[in-house]
């Protein structure tokens, strides 16, 4: 082994920076596991040479599919896990460990929860006109996006498979809740204000707006027998359109 015991600053920099292209190459047997490897490899080289940096590299090109942002965690866990001297067993085993929770966790915090937040704020500015609409959605998308990416790098290379518990304390599934929630409250601000200037703009009386209210619940009870979004979304669509005709 040619480095000590804690990665340097420079080498947890080109890591870190790699980390950024895990999916830049993706296979169906693999998944992300040659995206892996490339972060890793800088290491490789300076942990082994020769026969053990071939043996090295064919270990870490395995199968590897997690959420991307929160990939970094996995990969500087087990990049500290190298340096520690870990067996190839307990490096596969902590790598098989966190992939799958990882993946969850990051599907129901960013796309279920991030990304919608992100959407309806933007959406606020969108409709008065702003066009720093674009700017707001990237902003509270990528903070926490960029947050979960340098926070997690650094704690797995500061706790390495101490991570895990670093990660159940976290609780981002109950923040992806918090989040939905706080979502469906701005739509319903967002449907009401839109209700009432579209009232106001075709000179429809207040009660069109209360009309609305029936129309929601039945919309929300067709969806709850799986009846198809996409047919619930046809159907709006061409109510809007008779509606004023029929005024």
């Amino acid at each position: 082994m040619m480095i000590s015991g804690t990665l340097s600053a420079s080498l947890r920099r080109r890591l870190f920076c790699r980390s950024f292209l895990l999916q830049a190459s993706w296979n169906f047997e693999q998944m992300q596991g040659l995206g892996a490897l490339f972060v890793l490899s800088p290491l490789l080289r300076k942990l082994y040479q020769g026969e053990e940096l071939q043996q090295a590299c064919a270990r870490h090109l395995s199968y590897f599919n997690t959420h991307p942002f929160i990939a970094p965690v996995i990969l500087s866990g087990m990049a500290q896990l190298e340096v520690n001297g870990a067996g190839k067993e307990e490096i596969e085993e902590f790598r098989q460990l966190l992939m799958a929770p990882c993946a969850a966790m990051g599907d129901a915090f960013f796309w279920g929860g991030v990304r919608p937040f992100a959407a309806v704020v933007a959406m606020f500015f969108a409709l008065h006109g702003s066009l720093l609409a674009p700017v707001v959605l990237l902003l509270i998308f990528n903070l926490p996006h960029l947050l979960v990416r340098i926070v997690g790098f650094s704690k797995g290379c500061e706790l390495a498979e101490g991570v895990v518990d670093f990660l159940a304390r976290c609780r981002l599934p109950d923040l992806a809740i918090r989040l939905k929630q706080a979502t469906l409250i701005l739509l319903g601000i967002l449907c009401a204000g839109l209700t009432h200037n579209t009232l106001n703009f075709a000179a429809l009386p207040w009660q069109w707006g209360g009309a609305i209210i029936p129309l929601v619940f039945t919309l929300g009870w067709l969806a709850r027998h799986r009846l198809s979004p996409l047919l619930l979304a046809l159907l709006l669509a061409a109510l809007i359109l008779v509606l004023p005709g029929l005024y």
